[in-house]
């Protein structure tokens, strides 16, 4: 295949996956109401042009760093909950991938914003990490307030994205997306560390599919608020 018709294929494979992606977040417990979201995602499947070359690159990128975030996040509960040597080495790929998705969004909100995002995101593993050793432990105290911290911290990832681009990323919505995933998180680590490995698979399949989706969404709003560098 010859690099333009490559490339043509790749961004009809990128919109065909953001359309059906769309249409079935109904089991990722999306809300009832249609969402500043879900009008997003109508107006990407009812454009007829094509997504341009900067769009297509920054949308890969995105999916590529938000599906190694659960990817890898996937790997640290495996190994916390079997005793693995490996632990160390995965969370410390994992706190990178922290690093590599703020980096991201350096050229669109600056140095500043990044690392802030970063650091956010960071709490976000270290405080998952108090929540996986208070749970094999037995140690309700100290997992009541390691949730308590870790959905906090949640919400103060979702508010900072919305604050940087409140037009495209509505407060609401950005609660909802990372509440879904620290709920599906959750989820699956119970399984892992209970020994209902089949389920925790399952669950992560999920986890997969959501989170593809928020990359998508969060691609979809650098577009919208800096249409020129996407001409």
């Amino acid at each position: 295949m010859k690099p333009v018709g490559l490339f043509a294929a790749v961004a009809a494979l990128l919109a065909a996956s953001v359309a059906a992606l769309a249409l079935s977040r109904s089991g990722d417990a999306a809300p009832a109401t249609t969402s500043h979201l879900d009008h997003t995602h109508m107006t990407m499947q009812t454009t007829a042009k094509a997504p341009s070359a900067a769009q297509t690159v920054l949308a890969l990128e995105m999916r590529r760093l938000w599906f190694e975030h659960v990817e890898w996040t996937r790997l640290a509960i495996v190994d916390f909950a079997a005793g693995s040597p490996a632990l160390n080495a995965s969370l410390a790929r994992l706190l990178q991938n922290q690093t590599d998705i703020g980096d991201a969004i350096k050229p669109f909100f600056g140095d500043k914003a990044g690392n802030k995002l970063t650091s956010l995101l960071h709490d976000h593993i270290t405080i998952a990490v108090e929540l996986l050793k208070a749970a094999k432990d037995g140690d309700t105290t100290a997992f009541d307030d390691a949730k308590t911290r870790w959905y906090q911290n949640a919400n103060d990832v979702a508010d900072f994205l919305s604050a940087a681009n409140p037009k495209n990323w509505a407060r609401a919505d950005m609660r909802q997306m990372m509440k879904v995933h620290l709920d599906q998180t959750l989820a699956e680590a119970s399984d892992e560390l209970t020994g209902h490995y089949g389920k925790s698979v399952r669950k992560y399949d999920r986890i997969e599919h959501h989170m593809l989706m928020m990359a998508d969404e969060l691609s979809a709003g650098i577009v919208a608020k800096f249409p020129n560098k996407f001409r």
